[in-house]
């Protein structure tokens, strides 16, 4: 019998990835995914613990979970509620406290044990009053999950992510990664290559390589040696069907001359890079262990740009660091007007739970962070918006994934990652065309087909 199963998910694309391979390791247990938690047999809050407040979004939502559990009890069924995720690491305890309805909580070294945890609350017998199963699992496992996780089971769509490397060892003041997800464990390269030709055969034309710090990769190689990133890009680049490749996120000072040569050479390696700074202070970087500084962030810039003139960055950034002043403040705007971003991800200092920095005593009142906030958000707009103009007019490659909201639309995405929309076939989907740029939003671009000769009579 086909029971559902409705997974909500927070945060990146690796916790994207992570939901669909716990759908995939749910899947020989009868679940199939639901759109909503209504009726759903079975729920997955999969969480992050990088956003302010992260830990009382879940509880909300756990919250709103709560009276369908109780609907379904009330019919004679089931809802097993589970957390899983970073916040699920962090606050396992916590969550059973608060939320004693909720029957699983595991942490994202432990989804190749979710099929077991699964039989485990399908055996035990609902407590009084709604109360779930306690069943808590966030222990990490001796090897990384990778080793257990099946093959993937569902449709991969024209663009898919592969994970690649899993945790952190940076442990930057600010950040609860190396505690929640581990040490850095990169995959063996055979088994990347494999599940990158799987994606390929099944339809996917662009793959996003995942990993909390992508460009530390160094797996395993046949000949027993190491690759870096730069190298397997090259190896994917050779697998037919694979015509575009994205990697994130990079930290700064794994950048190495290879990874900046690839990008010169492989036309498959997309010029957009998402490349976190976090400040544009050396003071404040210093103060985040970032390990890196403001001259070698230019310098690596500067290369990209020499490597593939075309290329564009994305950025994170924190104001209202602990110790953060204006002068440290200014120092960020500068490298932002210097630089020229065209996207960029921009938060105020919150504290974590255990993190170094939540313990610093020069913490930055709500008010003053606040206001620089606004002050960057406004500045790193301007330069969004100045991008995305800039396109309008030139003819970009364009892979279309899927229809859009209006009859005979399209929408894809140009090689920086923007969604464009136009006119076009259905039977285009999946497949790279040039569409000329005619106007442009904050967050879209919309154009006009370019199709000559064969292409216009296949199209038709």
């Amino acid at each position: 019998m086909t029971k559902k199963l409705y997974i909500k998910t927070y945060g990146c694309q690796m916790n994207v990835y992570d939901s669909a391979r716990m759908a995939d390791v749910l899947a020989p247990l009868g679940y199939s995914p639901a759109e909503t938690p209504d009726g759903a047999d079975m729920v997955i809050l999969n969480t992050c613990h990088i956003r302010e407040k992260a830990e009382e979004k879940v509880f909300s939502d756990l919250g709103r979970l709560k009276p369908f559990k109780q609907a379904k009890t009330g019919e004679g069924g089931d809802m097993i509620i589970a957390v899983a995720g970073c916040v699920a690491q962090a606050e396992g305890a916590e969550i059973m406290r608060r939320a004693p309805y909720v029957d699983i909580v595991l942490g994202p070294q432990t989804y190749h044990r979710l099929p077991e945890m699964v039989a485990r609350a399908a055996r035990a017998v609902p407590g009084p009053d709604g109360k779930g199963r306690g069943i808590l699992d966030t222990e990490f496992p001796a090897e990384a999950k990778f080793d257990f996780l099946p093959d993937e089971s569902t449709a991969p769509g024209v663009s898919a992510f592969l994970s690649i490397q899993e945790g952190c060892d940076k442990f930057c003041t600010f950040c609860v990664v190396p505690y929640t997800r581990g040490a850095e464990y990169s995959r063996p390269t055979e088994a990347v290559l494999a599940e990158a030709r799987r994606l390929a055969a099944r339809g996917a034309r662009e793959i996003t390589l995942l990993g909390q710090n992508v460009n530390a990769y160094h797996g395993e190689a046949p000949d027993g040696g190491a690759w870096g990133l730069a190298r397997l890009a090259y190896a994917l680049a050779e697998i037919p069907g694979v015509e575009r490749i994205r990697y994130t996120t990079s930290h700064p000072r794994d950048v190495d001359d290879a990874l900046i040569a690839a990008h010169g050479d492989l036309a498959q390696l997309m010029p957009f890079l998402h490349l976190p700074v976090q400040s544009g202070s050396d003071r404040i970087l210093d103060a985040m262990n970032r390990k890196h500084n403001v001259a070698l962030y230019r310098r690596l810039i500067d290369r990209f740009r020499a490597a593939r003139p075309d290329m564009a960055f994305s950025s994170d950034f924190i104001v209202g660091f602990p110790g953060e002043c204006d002068e440290d403040f200014q120092a960020t705007l500068a490298l932002v007007r210097e630089v020229g971003f065209a996207q960029a991800f921009s938060f105020r200092y919150s504290p974590r739970p255990g993190t170094p920095a939540a313990n610093l005593e020069t913490q930055v009142p709500d008010a003053v962070a606040q206001a620089r906030l606004l002050e960057l958000q406004d500045l790193l707009e301007q330069q969004q918006r100045a991008f995305f103009a800039g396109m309008i007019g030139r003819t970009l490659p364009v892979l279309f994934e899927k229809p859009g909201r209006h009859d005979g639309q399209l929408i894809g995405r140009s090689p920086y990652l923007q969604g464009v929309h136009c006119l076009a076939h259905p039977r285009l989907i999946g497949t790279i065309h040039d569409v000329r740029i005619t106007e442009a939003t904050l967050q879209s671009l919309g154009g006009k087909l370019v199709l000559l000769g064969d292409e216009a009579a296949s199209a038709a």
